[in-house]
């Protein structure tokens, strides 16, 4: 017997056949690394120049060109080119649908809602008589 399934989300139609399941792999792994999840918060309030984006995530231009490859490649970002400087943005806000659920959770594993190891409501604390 299984935890009840509650607040279905719809889930897209694509058949989730082993290479595709590598590839959402793929982008979740991207999300599982913080420096990133930091650029795209960054970016979160519009487009950013390279600069800018080093001084909000305090990245160097090495680790952060490095990140901006991966999230450029895996289409979570665009970047367009004005004269020597390089603008990134995010491609869309679809990515923080998926941080907004997490963030959400984690708050509620935060607050003792529920148990972070089980997902379910900690069991009520039983108060014995002349405890």
């Amino acid at each position: 017997m299984g935890f009840p399934r509650t607040n279905l989300i719809p889930v897209a139609t694509l058949q989730l056949t082993p290479p595709v399941l590598e590839q959402l792999a793929e982008r979740f792994r991207a999300l599982g690394e913080p420096n990133r999840l930091a650029i795209l918060s960054a970016l979160r309030t519009g487009e950013r120049t390279v600069t800018e984006l080093i001084d909000d995530t305090g990245l160097n231009q090495a680790n952060l060109s490095k990140h901006l490859r991966i999230l450029h490649q895996l289409g979570y970002v665009a970047r367009r080119k004005d004269g020597l400087r390089v603008y990134y943005a995010l491609r869309d806000e679809d990515v923080f649908r998926i941080c907004d659920i997490l963030c959400n959770r984690l708050e509620r594993d935060l607050r003792g809602l529920l148990d972070p190891v089980t997902s379910r409501r900690p069991p009520a604390r039983s108060r014995r008589a002349g405890a």
